[in-house]
């Protein structure tokens, strides 16, 4: 009988400069937006704007999502304990969630908010209002474009998220500043309220992805690049695979999927080489480095997973 488990170094020092990556992406995004957020705080009280206003509140919520996200990142970076095996990595997949909840939180506000002002919308000081706007929406370009260069923000959840919120600023911004025109144009102040719904609206369905990705991953669902029945027919393709059962594949934290799985193999061939043989398929065709195959053979008699 075999027991494989497979751990590469190569794979765990990129997974390591890019979570560095994501610390300094993160840290000076966070610097940036808590600077813009006591801007348009108080550029909307003196201007009586709700999008300012409304947009301000978000980059709270940012600035305490990019906080958190460094926590997270710092957190998971502890060693594993005896009660917590796989470390602390989870820590991040929780706050991506907690960012996600209060984006939605945020945008209902913004939403509710909006639908007082639009039937008895306040007059808005809008020429303050777009320089303001155009100040908040360079500095959140900016910490946008510094978290992809610098971050994950296609595979790592809880820089994807922090990188939304962003995201929801610069959109807040831009939609000040199209209000702020309308306004200056029309006096129509119903723009206003109008324009933070619509933005609202689209943070809600930014909020939603995070929200389903975290939930996706805390469920110990496949990572979504990994079809399993691809898995499967890898593994029993290698000669003298007979059967492969008890098959799990999750995501301890965005870029670190595991597998494990019982291969039973015929009783004349070589567990190690079928064990080798798996290690480097699984490697090769679905990127996965940390695998745990147990190999078996006929006289083997072993109880299945329930799940």
């Amino acid at each position: 009988m075999g027991h494989g488990h497979s751990h590469h170094h190569h794979g765990h020092d990129h997974f390591k400069e890019t979570r560095e990556g994501n610390k300094r992406g993160l840290l000076i995004a966070l610097l940036i937006t808590a600077g813009i957020m006591l801007l348009e705080f108080f550029g909307g009280l003196l201007t009586n704007s709700l999008a300012l206003l409304s947009d301000a509140g978000h980059m709270l919520s940012d600035s305490s999502s990019l906080f958190l996200s460094l926590i997270a990142i710092w957190f998971a970076s502890k060693s594993a304990s005896p009660t917590k095996s796989f470390g602390f990595y989870r820590f991040e997949i929780l706050a991506a969630l907690f960012n996600g909840v209060t984006l939605f939180i945020i945008a209902g506000l913004i939403i509710w908010e909006a639908y007082g002002r639009f039937f008895d919308p306040p007059a808005v000081a809008s020429g303050s209002m777009i320089l303001i706007a155009f100040i908040g929406l360079a500095a959140n370009l900016v910490s946008a474009w510094l978290l992809m260069r610098k971050g994950d923000v296609n595979d790592n959840v809880n820089v994807k998220s922090a990188y939304l919120h962003i995201l929801g600023d610069a959109l807040g911004s831009a939609g000040a500043i199209i209000a702020g025109i309308v306004m200056m144009m029309t006096s129509w102040y119903a723009a206003d309220p109008i324009i933070s719904g619509v933005v609202a609206l689209l943070i809600l369905k930014s909020a939603w992805a995070v929200i389903k990705e975290s939930l996706h991953i805390l469920m110990e669902g496949s990572p979504h690049a990994v079809h399993i029945q691809k898995v499967k027919a890898a593994l029993t393709s290698i000669d003298g695979v007979k059967n492969i059962h008890d098959l799990h594949i999750w995501t301890i934290t965005s870029g670190f999927d595991s597998l494990s799985c019982h291969l039973l193999i015929e009783d004349d061939k070589s567990s190690q080489q079928v064990l080798q043989e798996a290690i480097n398929r699984i490697k090769a065709e679905f990127h996965i480095e940390h695998t745990t195959i147990q190999i078996e053979k006929s006289k083997l008699q072993h109880s299945e997973c329930p799940a």
